[in-house]
């Protein structure tokens, strides 16, 4: 996370490859549950939040971003409401809303 924190935008693949699957990580263990799909494609996907959970096809909530969208929003460095302003999210179910959870990272 240093390493993405101080390059931001310009940091090579590997870095934000790790730092995309380290947040989604914080998030797993700060909402467990699998009722909601997070995509951030191509690095990783995780089920989250608790509540009934899917067992086939496209799960009912999900949702989807770029990792520098991600990580932006990990960090409190954008916010849920300006990601969506911006397209950025692709986001469908009433579960989906993962404001209450972020940011998973304090800003110093």
């Amino acid at each position: 996370m240093a390493r993405w924190e101080a390059a931001g935008e310009t940091t090579d693949r590997a870095t934000v490859a790790e730092a995309t699957r380290y947040t989604l990580g914080l998030l797993t263990a700060k909402a467990p549950g699998r009722s909601v799909e997070v995509r951030v494609p191509p690095y990783a996907a995780v089920q989250c939040v608790g509540g009934p959970r899917h067992t086939r096809g496209t799960p009912p909530n999900t949702v989807e971003t770029d990792p520098q969208t991600w990580l932006r929003l990990a960090t409190g460095r954008q916010s849920w409401t300006e990601a969506m302003a911006a397209g950025a999210l692709r986001v469908s179910g009433e579960r989906a809303d993962l404001t209450a959870y972020l940011p998973l990272i304090s800003r110093r």
